[in-house]
């Protein structure tokens, strides 16, 4: 303020020294009392407009527009007040008076603006030790300009941006904040080699899944190091874009964008409605949790027996929601019949989804009984409870890996859509049906965190086999298709997203190698360990013998129901409760029963040759 008052005094008397051949007789003396008029109401006005709250060490575009228009605003009050009082000047003056002053007082804070960054760099170049990475930035936007201010205020990230691309033709040559753009999106490995880059922003936070992919692709040819600025969705300002520069996602990394399968509409079914959610700590499960608490049903029951799990998303939709979300966490065992149906005597649900289950194939290969006893009697148990107690639907969540199975988890999971259908054909109140998908980006077990963490760990990168392929969804793909499921079920029905294209498992590994900046089988190798057991080359989401049902919604589909000898069903179950609860087996005991009565329940579970 004391800086600003000797400028607005300067100001002064450089209009007095340039007018003093236009002031005549008395307005001399006018013109000098003015001045204790100027002062207090431009530093007055420059308060009110918040000018003195700003860092100008850091001041953008707005900051300095902010300073004009006070500086415009005092001027005109200056005016207004001074014919108010009689101090009548000639109105060339005032205009003089009012433009000096807007040109002096933002002057000042821009020389100060530039003084403070060549400061600054200088002081910070001269304790650097760490070699600064050479960026280049893909894209030109908003978005590079954010980035290019925070790095100029962060010398201690050690970023040089070095170039920028970008497609529009209009920008080639031109600069953003002294950095110039040298070309477009396709040039990007060129450009990496004539200016010696070390590290890549995608700045980009409106761009497609598909398009970034596309760029990826590109970014993986170089030896560069790949980060990538928030979504538009994600940003937050607070936090400034270059603290939550980011590793790239799966989905991104697959190109992959979410198939939107439910619309609001659709959806509207769960409002009013009380639902209970077995694994609902789970990856699947805790994600329906988020999406039907988003629809305001009348009461949401998350049944899991792993209490961490539980409590974490209990947590989370307590901060969400409050008091506004009915919510009751249960910690119980799908095992147990007798407490799930208890609990849906005390709470009756209207609408049931399983998501409790053993998924992970290898380990259920070594504990046959146990997946027996968690998904095959979990899902009997909660669907029994279900019909018994009134329950309007219950929709149980499969995997592809039930599609002629050659693993137990598989035909496991094939022995509880039997189940789901058998017992809809008992003609109970409750409509029964299941959903089928594939691989979920991002759950527990998927493969890619665990490369990710064993290129952190320096390697190797582990692939079963070089042809394996898998299909993938994310989880919000997922959960939507259970609640679409829930809202168009008839019952009987087994539901299957449309899943596009199959992702191969080594390019996938060696995509997220070289866009870690490292050389496939030089910086980070690759071993193939072989087929696990009951692992297939690929998945299926249809049994031969099943067909293809479309629905209203072009991307969910149903497979034609096959005809279930339910007494040979249930016989077969009998039989796995008592074998399941002897203790005298020993481990190949186990698994030879457990195959050999799966193989009977289950006629397309055959091992893989």
């Amino acid at each position: 303020m004391v800086i600003d008052a000797v400028a607005v005094f300067t100001a002064y008397l450089l209009c007095l020294y340039f007018s003093r051949a236009f002031i005549v007789g008395g307005l001399m003396n006018i013109y000098w009392k003015t001045i204790l008029i100027a002062l207090p109401v431009y530093l007055a006005v420059m308060f009110l407009f918040g000018v003195y709250g700003s860092l100008w060490r850091y001041a953008q575009s707005k900051e300095f527009f902010i300073c004009i228009s006070a500086s415009i605003t005092s001027g005109a009050l200056f005016f207004t007040i001074c014919r108010l009082v009689g101090l009548v000047l000639p109105l060339f003056l005032y205009l003089l008076f009012m433009c000096t002053t807007a040109l002096a007082l933002v002057s000042i804070r821009l020389l100060y603006r530039m003084l403070m960054d060549f400061r600054h760099g200088h002081q910070n170049h001269d304790v650097v030790t760490e070699p600064f990475k050479r960026a280049l930035i893909v894209g030109g936007g908003a978005a590079c300009v954010m980035l290019l201010n925070e790095i100029k205020a962060n010398p201690s990230a050690h970023i040089k941006p070095v170039a920028i691309v970008d497609d529009d033709e209009q920008k080639q040559g031109k600069r953003i904040s002294d950095v110039r753009i040298v070309g477009t999106c396709n040039d990007i490995v060129q450009v990496c080699e004539k200016y010696r880059i070390t590290n890549i922003i995608i700045a980009l936070p409106s761009a497609s899944n598909a398009r970034r992919s596309e760029l990826l692709d590109i970014c993986a040819k170089t030896t560069c190091v790949v980060k990538i600025t928030p979504r538009l969705y994600e940003s937050n300002d607070r936090a400034g874009i270059l603290n939550r520069l980011r590793d790239i996602t799966a989905d991104e990394l697959l190109g992959r964008d979410p198939v939107e399968v439910a619309d609001a509409e659709m959806l509207s079914f769960i409002k009013d409605k009380t639902f209970m959610v077995t694994g609902g700590g789970g990856s699947i499960g805790s994600e329906l949790c988020r999406q039907i608490a988003l629809y305001a049903p009348k009461r949401l029951i998350i049944v899991d027996i792993f209490e961490n799990n539980a409590y974490n998303i209990q947590q989370e939709l307590v901060r969400k929601y409050g008091s506004t979300l009915d919510l009751v966490v249960l910690i119980a065992s799908v095992r147990d019949y007798g407490t799930i149906d208890r609990l849906m005597r005390n709470y009756k649900p209207d609408i049931v989804i399983h998501a409790a289950a053993h998924k992970h194939v290898p380990l259920m290969e070594t504990s046959p009984c146990e997946a027996i006893k968690n998904n095959i009697f979990g899902t009997y148990n909660t669907a029994r409870a279900a019909k018994n107690n009134g329950v309007s639907k219950f929709i149980m969540i499969s995997t592809d890996k039930a599609v002629n199975p050659t693993n137990i988890m598989g035909a496991s999971k094939r022995a509880c859509e039997m189940i789901v259908q058998s017992m809809n054909e008992q003609g109970v109140k409750t409509q029964f049906a299941a959903v089928r998908f594939g691989n979920v980006l991002g759950s527990s077990g998927s493969v890619i965190p665990l490369f990710k963490q064993q290129i952190l760990e320096g390697g190797p990168v582990t692939v079963t086999h070089p042809e394996i392929v898998r299909f993938f969804m994310t989880i919000p793909e997922a959960t939507q298709l259970v609640l679409t499921a829930g809202a168009m079920a008839k019952g009987g029905e087994i539901f299957v997203l449309d899943m596009g294209k199959e992702t191969s498992i080594l390019e996938l590994a060696k995509k997220m190698i070289r866009l870690s900046g490292l050389r496939v089988d030089k910086d980070i190798k690759i071993e193939f360990t072989g087929l696990r057991p009951g692992e297939k080359l690929y998945e299926e989401l249809l049994m031969s013998e099943e067909g293809l049902r479309t629905t209203d919604n072009n991307k969910i589909f149903v497979g034609k129901q096959i005809d279930v000898d339910s007494e040979l069903l249930f016989n077969k179950l009998q039989e796995m409760k008592q074998f399941t609860s002897e203790n005298e087996m020993t481990e190949v005991e186990e698994a030879e029963r457990s195959e050999r009565i799966l193989m009977d329940l289950v006629p397309t579970f055959k091992r893989a040759e």
